[in-house]
């Protein structure tokens, strides 16, 4: 039996991981699917004051009080860095690390300053007009080429998202490198304004396993019986 924390994207929350975390369980293994601080059915606590660092710490508490070890960490999108975060502070938990079309920020850096500039503008525009100039407007499903079937339900599940935590650098020790059972897994079919070209670059040039997986960026549903099978492997390794 294996144990696993996934962890969703912006502006999404644990309702995005349900396909993959019955097929999980229905192997035996432990699932934790946590919603972020202010997202989900957990928006009624967004707040200005949330960043990276509170879902970072969201994570490592999850952790901490269900005594999880040898833990599966999977990251999709923005939660690369929280990812990262937690891998960084508690290296010591975790089996392996599981970047799903993710971002992966070196010390020092922002999710924000990945952003293809335009892509980067029309964010912060969208936060000023309909966020109060903190929370930005989740980006359409259509935009990450998620499959047809689930586009209308993807959309009206996702919720505002704190700027501060596309804002705030992440802040890491080098623990993080403690882990070496490292995966990246690359959504072929969400292309147009990606920007997750350099991280399958980085991924490579760090000897890690990378993963091609013909999907739109919501993997997790397109794909989701070919994402628990590398998610297996991955515990296996």
């Amino acid at each position: 039996m294996s144990t696993y924390v996934l962890v969703h994207g912006a502006w999404h929350g644990s309702w995005c991981w349900k396909r993959v975390r019955k097929a999980l369980r229905a192997q035996g293994h432990d699932v934790f699917t946590p919603t972020l601080a202010g997202v989900g059915e957990r928006s009624h606590l967004i707040s200005p004051d949330i960043n990276l660092d509170t879902h970072i710490n969201d994570i490592v508490n999850l952790i901490k009080w269900e005594e999880l070890s040898d833990v599966v960490l999977c990251g999709h999108s923005y939660g690369g860095c929280v990812a990262s975060g937690v891998a960084d502070r508690i290296p010591d938990r975790i089996h392996s690390i599981v970047y799903l079309d993710a971002f992966v920020p070196g010390d020092g850096e922002s999710l924000l300053q990945h952003v293809p500039e335009g892509q980067a503008a029309m964010l912060l525009q969208g936060t000023k007009e309909v966020g109060e100039g903190w929370k930005m407007p989740p980006i359409p499903a259509e935009v990450f080429n998620v499959n047809e079937n689930d586009r209308d339900w993807v959309n009206s599940q996702c919720t505002l998202h704190p700027l501060a935590c596309f804002e705030q650098p992440i802040s890491l020790t080098g623990a993080l490198d403690q882990v070496t059972n490292v995966v990246y897994i690359r959504a072929t079919e969400f292309v147009e304004g990606s920007p997750f070209g350099p991280f399958e670059d980085k991924a490579r040039a760090n000897g890690w396993k990378v993963v091609r997986m013909a999907a739109g960026h919501d993997v997790m549903l397109d794909l989701p019986d070919e994402l628990t099978d590398v998610l297996l492997e991955t515990a296996a390794m």
